[in-house]
């Protein structure tokens, strides 16, 4: 067997030139949903946010969308077509993406193709772009940061978890560095034999640089996640593959993916927000609510089209489900934009 950190195992199975999943031509699409791919209604609310940050922005001469783990360009693509003119004309849009760009055009939820309007606005990159003015948004991105297991061993020694890439197999390692033992005690304190805690540090990081990149806007954080006081009583790696849910073998055949410690990544000095994807859809107007029985009558095409977009709303918002996502918003000199300012629980997070 060949035993490695779960951090490295992890970047090479996804980013791997040579196989990583990530590289895989069927896209991450090909083997799960995100909310993007639920319905347009996503894209549509992440365009209201958009227009609301410009108007709290005064309309700058240039308008940002950066889409950070931007996948084939399904969000982009979508929020393009939900928007005016106007905006279009001064909007310059980030797709960053580790993996290979999409050599095909992808199919976007609202309008079924790339238009040439997404094609000439979007630049794809693999860096988070530096000194611009709108809004950064991050859709299931730091969940797939790869990092660091540990657990706490017989003696009460916080130690790595090491895994076997091609079976999964885990043994514990050798002690934790100083680093990760100063993250753990500060987020997650594990003591006792059994604890174990999946570190955050590289997530704290790459959300901190990817927010650095922001003169003024708005940074949204979108993933499974948790904060102190509720953390998971088990570790929440997990694999997707082919639309269904699977061990985590790091070989390159599977996602692997793992909850993200929301409280810690936040960059301190920020106006802040912790919120469910529920409450912030239902704020930026996607609601699961069936239409009113009488547009059945009067309107009856208009109401099946109601009802489909129902049911799409609520699968959005089920806090079984995509619902319970977390919501991390952190405003970069700015005041916040309504829908979400409506929002309680925003503070100003110290250094």
């Amino acid at each position: 067997m060949t035993w490695m950190r779960w951090a490295p195992a992890t970047e090479r199975a996804l980013y791997d030139p040579d196989g990583g999943f990530y590289r895989r031509p069927e896209g991450p699409a090909g083997h799960f949903r995100t909310s993007v791919h639920a319905s347009p209604l996503f894209a549509r609310a992440v365009a209201r946010l958009l227009l609301e940050v410009d108007a709290a922005l005064g309309r700058p001469g240039e308008l940002a969308l950066v889409d950070v783990g931007a996948g084939r360009g399904e969000l982009v693509a979508g929020v393009l077509a939900e928007l005016p003119e106007e905006v279009g004309e001064r909007l310059r849009v980030w797709a960053v993406e580790l993996a290979d760009r999409p050599d095909l055009p992808p199919a976007a939820p609202s309008t079924g193709l790339w238009t040439e309007r997404a094609r000439a606005a979007t630049l794809w990159t693999a860096e988070v772009p530096r000194g611009v003015t709108g809004l950064l948004f991050a859709n299931e991105w730091l969940d797939n940061v790869p990092l660091d297991t540990g657990e706490v061993d017989e003696d009460g020694l916080l130690r790595y978890l090491e895994v076997d890439p091609a079976t999964g197999e885990e043994r514990l390692g050798g002690p934790v560095d100083a680093a990760d033992a100063d993250w753990a005690a500060r987020w997650w304190p594990a003591e006792r034999p059994g604890d174990f805690v999946e570190f955050g540090a590289p997530r704290d990081a790459a959300w901190a640089h990817a927010v650095a990149g922001l003169e003024r806007g708005l940074a949204v954080a979108v993933d499974y996640g948790h904060t102190a006081g509720r953390r998971p009583p088990f570790p929440t790696r997990t694999g997707f593959r082919a639309g269904r849910e699977v061990a985590p073998v790091p070989d390159g055949s599977c996602d692997v993916t793992a909850h993200v410690a929301l409280d810690a990544v936040a960059a301190p000095g920020l106006h802040s927000l912790w919120t469910t994807q529920r409450e912030a859809l239902r704020a930026l107007g996607v609601s699961g609510a069936r239409p009113p029985l009488a547009l059945a009558s009067s309107d009856p095409v208009g109401y099946l089209r109601a009802l489909g977009g129902a049911g799409e709303g609520a699968e959005l918002t089920d806090p079984a489900g995509l619902g319970g996502f977390g919501w991390l918003s952190q405003a970069v000199r700015m005041p916040v934009p309504p829908s979400l300012g409506a929002l309680p629980g925003w503070q100003t997070l110290t250094p």
